[in-house]
């Protein structure tokens, strides 16, 4: 009889480990899948006792069930078995992470409903003789159904256990400590980032500094680019990388390449011409650099905004704003965090702050996001390379924060100064709206008072 085998101990291993944290798949397994179609003998007496004992309790075993299974029940085999399945079960017991799920999944269900069929054929060989069609066809039926996806939803009852256990986000930290601590140390695995500010604030600085902590880390990180030439965003993770300007990248060639060089992580910048991408297009290009066995920790969208989009809407920001959960699906489905970016309205240009009330038009799109954080840079900010981070939102901590920030854009270089009070920031804000009232009317009063006069 064919086994699992065929696909080695690791896979064998990880589809053990997939019945147990799984209980959906378990169910939908448990149609099809024979214990002996395991080659490791520790492997198939796991399985027995977990789908012997679902089938007894009518619910699926929890950790500590199982540990209580596998030191009371053994003693019929020999010691080296038992030492085996124990052992087995101490590593997987605690840790739900698995990679490659999706292909074990698919993989091992597709070998198991294969071999069903087979058996059922078999069995109905002696039927052709005897013309018991209608058995044939029972069979045959029967195998095909079995097996078929199960899975109506995360059970309440059911899947209790699946509520305590340990998920990590594995986050990528920003390289801002502050940003790390408010989101538990950065971004993590299928989330969406969103960096909001007018033009020339400097949004394509603030990727690049995101894309370059990543690479410190060790990630490997794809940059698409709709909008800068990919050999000018890779000048600018020169300089970001080794503090050189951008004006002097020529002259420190040969530093900068023993510099990059002892880069842990990988960097890819794809170019494509303004809004003649879709999310599609960036998924079919992720799905070929991990065909190339190269892992992607983080997507990085220069911008979101320029991506054509796939169905053409009435309405422009209709077609934002499902761009955007396009993006939010692409971080999901590749399991990594996707940095984007957005251009705020009108408004902004001049903010100081652009705070939930200025990027109200740009925030319709963003819904999705995970994290969301405005820069704003006025004329005198950018005389004295500083600025401002409002954080509008955040799902894993607190939001409506202000920093000041440190920006060179001659060395990609972005740091967080401190926190900024926002109560002190919005009573000084309206002040100053009064003041510029005040003027205002001043104004219209120099210009209507002749009037009044010849009146």
């Amino acid at each position: 009889m064919e086994n699992l085998g065929v696909f080695g101990k690791s896979f064998q291993e990880n589809l053990c480990k997939l019945l147990l944290y799984d209980r959906a798949f378990c169910d939908q397994m448990e149609e099809v899948l024979d214990a002996g179609f395991f080659e490791l003998k520790y492997l198939q007496v796991f399985t027995e006792k977990l789908f012997t004992h679902k089938k007894q309790y009518g619910a699926h075993p929890t950790n500590a069930t199982l540990t209580s299974v596998l030191r009371t029940e053994l003693e019929n085999l020999n010691p080296v078995l038992q030492k085996q399945v124990r052992n087995f079960f101490a590593r997987i017991e605690g840790s739900s992470e698995i990679e490659d799920q999706e292909y074990i999944r698919s993989t091992a269900l597709d070998f198991c409903k294969k071999q069903v069929l087979k058996d059922a054929i078999m069995k109905s060989i002696p039927l052709i003789n005897r013309c018991s069609f209608e058995e044939i066809q029972t069979l045959i039926t029967n195998a095909l159904q079995l097996g078929i996806d199960n899975n109506f939803g995360y059970d309440y009852v059911k899947d209790f256990e699946e509520r305590f256990l340990f998920k990590s986000r594995n986050p990528v930290s920003t390289g801002w400590p502050e940003i790390d601590t408010i989101t538990h140390g950065g971004f993590g695995k299928g989330e969406l980032v969103v960096t909001v500010a007018p033009t020339g604030a400097g949004k394509s600085h603030v990727l690049v500094h995101l894309g370059v902590n990543a690479l410190k880390q060790g990630k490997n990180v794809v940059h698409f680019t709709l909008e800068l030439a990919d050999v000018a965003v890779a000048r600018r993770y020169d300089a970001c990388l080794t503090g050189y300007s951008l004006n002097a990248l020529i002259e420190q060639k040969e530093a900068i390449f023993e510099t990059i060089k002892s880069v842990d992580g990988q960097l890819l910048v794809k170019e494509y011409p303004t809004k003649s991408a879709t999310t599609t297009t960036l998924k079919n290009h992720l799905e070929k650099i991990r065909q190339n066995e190269m892992d992607i920790d983080m997507i990085i969208v220069d911008y979101g905004d320029l991506l054509r989009p796939m169905r053409h809407n009435s309405e422009k920001r209709h077609d934002l704003e499902s761009i955007y959960e396009e993006l939010r699906g692409l971080a999901q489905e590749f399991d990594c965090p996707v940095i984007t970016a957005s251009q705020t309205n009108r408004k902004g240009l001049n903010e100081e702050v652009i705070t939930m009330e200025s990027i109200s038009e740009a925030f319709n799109k963003c819904f999705v996001a995970d994290f969301i954080f405005s820069l704003s840079r006025t004329i005198t900010d950018k005389n004295s390379n500083i600025g401002r981070v409002f954080i509008a939102k955040n799902r894993n901590g607190p939001d409506a924060r202000i920093y000041s920030i440190f920006m060179d854009p001659a060395t990609v270089t972005i740091k967080i100064l401190e926190q900024e009070d926002v109560g002190e920031f919005k009573r000084k804000e309206k002040v100053d709206e009064q003041k510029r009232d005040l003027n205002m009317a001043k104004k219209l009063f120099k210009k209507m008072k002749p009037l009044l006069e010849e009146g």
